[in-house]
């Protein structure tokens, strides 16, 4: 096995919106499997491990019978709402190089309610991270269909009004006109393992880098959201393979 790369799968058990939404059927198949579907390509392309962090039994069980077996269960101060991504990344991080006596060059971590992707970006993606000496991590992103410069607006709780969020010392005109800007869509997050060594909290560093995905991404938030996607599959509405 190569050590260089750890994919990751994180899915917790306690989702509100949709009740065991990480294992709920999307087009016949739970939708951790898509997931564990394209890391075990990714794993098999780099000869690296796969681990799975979840608090779950039932979770636990369904990537079992997909192929992915683990003894790892998430601790419960790391398996409520509030806890924080990167720590429990790190966590797992630490537990697999504990382990198996390793240490991980790169961290690959998969959102498993936001499967639409495929292994060519993943691949495109890590070669960018890879080339770049100081970039850090790197993440999906896709075009979005509101511009913070344009038509996002916040309350300024000063005066109890409203105003755009991002602002330019002339206002912008047209959506056209206003600085780009991408949607995070959380479809893959590829860091460097040194990462995790520092102090940050979130993916977005000084040294972050982007990978644009020219879909329509959307997590799996709601019950509508699963039909969509159901009828995007059946209909071969995306332009690769899942």
């Amino acid at each position: 096995m190569n050590s260089n790369i750890l994919i990751t799968i994180c899915a917790r058990g306690g989702s509100k919106g949709i009740p065991k939404k990480n294992i709920k059927p999307l087009n016949g198949i739970p939708v951790i499997c898509y997931s564990i579907d394209l890391a075990k390509k990714i794993s098999k392309k780099y000869n690296s491990k796969i681990a799975l962090s979840t608090d779950d039994i039932e979770i636990l069980n369904t990537s079992k019978k997909n192929g992915l077996f683990t003894d790892y269960l998430r601790p419960k101060n790391l398996a409520h709402d509030n806890a924080g991504k990167v720590e429990t990344l790190k966590d797992l991080i630490e537990y697999e190089e504990k382990l198996l006596n390793v240490k991980y060059d790169y961290i690959l971590d998969l959102d498993v309610s936001s499967p639409l992707r495929n292994l060519d970006d993943l691949v495109n993606g890590f070669n960018i991270l890879n080339n770049d000496k100081k970039m850090l991590t790197l993440f999906s992103v896709s075009h979005p269909n509101r511009n913070p410069y344009f038509n996002v607006v916040e309350k300024n709780e000063s005066t109890g009004y409203y105003e755009l969020v991002k602002k330019l010392k002339e206002p912008i005109q047209s959506r056209q006109n206003a600085p780009i800007v991408f949607d995070m869509n959380s479809s893959f997050y590829w860091y460097k393992r040194s990462f995790f060594d520092t102090n940050f909290k979130s993916p977005i560093t000084k040294n972050t880098g982007i990978y644009l995905i020219d879909l329509i991404f959307f997590d799996l938030d709601h019950n509508k959201d699963f039909l969509f996607m159901e009828y995007l599959i059946n209909y071969n509405k995306l332009d690769f393979e899942l």
